[in-house]
């Protein structure tokens, strides 16, 4: 019979190495509901949220939730190490590589990572087996993680690009009635679909790697006042009402970028684990959607006649926006307004450059401004 210290300890490492090859090696999402890696999350995201949601709305409380995503795979990656000294130690007690337990946890930990110290040295076929064994499961784990991270940056790098350059387009936070009355003059509606490919590239990008890699949901931008779903949002809101009252080349682009965020949004929810959230407030009233019409019709926007017009922005809303909510709410990632006169793009404004009142140029003058320079 196989002793019980065998059997915990083979299943403790293959646990954690399986649940490793899954988040790091395995390119595509993985939907089993139990996995090591998501009750971490579960288990450090909830209390942290919860202390982010007791501080003031400012600086801190956007320092705090900006730190949990690099400080949360470092921790992972410790928690996956530790549990690997552990599965090993009970294989090093079962073998008799040193007597009693503290020695072969001491053992099991020199092995790992691989230090070499040799006051400990196995002394059975069983145990020098184990050691070995443990040996290349170390060297291979440090550097699998040590791979890991530029793979991380590197796609956070590829998506914070583009967010930054939204800033221009449609301020920060990104509306969709900035983007098209920018985009909706005559000059530069012929571009529009352009700008939608491009983002259409861009949310394909964003949920490939953010469905493998699920720690970059967590990995807040540069700005307090832009995020990847705040972006994702606004190009959502964009072609929901392009496809609803737009016709020509651009409302055709604007359902295939439509589609593809829709399936982005939808797919990391059931990634992260969260419901949509129906109940959420109405973003769009009537008369906000007449003024945007009435905006976009003066800039010289294509807009088609249909009565039906209407109901379908409102059945493409509720395709997507209970969603956004939810993860808005789990992330505590504000949702964006379609639209938001009250505010700036993150260019106009600086810690050293104010107004004669001694405020920054935001608002409604200072976005009228920089419509006519841009």
């Amino acid at each position: 019979m196989i002793p019980m210290k065998v059997l915990a300890g083979s299943l403790v490492v293959l646990v954690i190495l399986w649940d490793a090859f899954e988040s790091i090696v395995l390119p595509r999402r993985v939907t089993r509901r139990f996995r090591l890696t998501r009750l971490f999350y579960l288990s450090t995201w909830k209390p942290w949220a919860a202390a982010a949601r007791r501080l003031p709305s400012g600086k801190t409380r956007q320092a705090l939730l900006s730190a949990f995503g690099p400080l949360s795979l470092l921790l992972l990656v410790a928690f996956w190490a530790v549990g690997l000294v552990f599965g090993f130690s009970l294989l090093h007690a079962a073998a008799g590589t040193a007597p009693g337990y503290p020695l072969n946890l001491y053992m099991s930990g020199s092995t790992f990572f691989t230090l070499g110290l040799g006051d400990v040295a196995p002394n059975t076929a069983a145990s020098r087996f184990v050691t070995v064994s443990e040996a290349g499961v170390g060297f291979g784990f440090l550097a699998l993680t040590i791979g890991y991270l530029p793979v991380i940056y590197g796609a956070f790098s590829r998506r914070e690009t583009n967010i930054s350059l939204l800033d221009a387009r449609a301020g920060s936070p990104p509306t969709a009635r900035e983007l098209l009355a920018r985009y909706g003059r005559p000059e530069h509606v012929g571009s529009l679909a352009q700008f939608l490919r491009d983002w259409e590239v861009w949310t394909a990008d964003l949920m490939e790697s953010h469905l493998s890699y699920p720690v970059l949901c967590y990995y807040r931008s540069q700005h307090d006042n832009q995020s990847w779903l705040a972006a994702l949002t606004a190009i959502l809101d964009t072609c929901a009402l392009l496809v609803a009252h737009a016709e020509g080349e651009i409302a055709w682009q604007a359902r295939l970028t439509y589609a593809i965020a829709r399936h982005a949004v939808v797919d990391l929810s059931q990634v992260l684990n969260v419901a949509p959230d129906r109940s959420a407030p109405d973003r769009l009233p009537r008369p906000a959607l007449e003024e945007i019409r009435n905006e976009l019709r003066s800039a010289g926007v294509p807009l088609c006649a249909r009565d039906t017009a209407e109901e379908t922005l409102r059945e493409i809303r509720r395709m997507y926006e209970p969603y956004v909510y939810a993860l808005g709410n789990r992330l505590i990632m504000p949702i964006p307004a379609w639209s938001n006169p009250a505010r700036a793009a993150n260019w106009q404004t600086s810690a050293w450059e104010k107004t004669a009142a001694g405020r920054p140029e935001t608002g409604a003058a200072a976005s009228g401004a920089d419509r006519e320079h841009l």
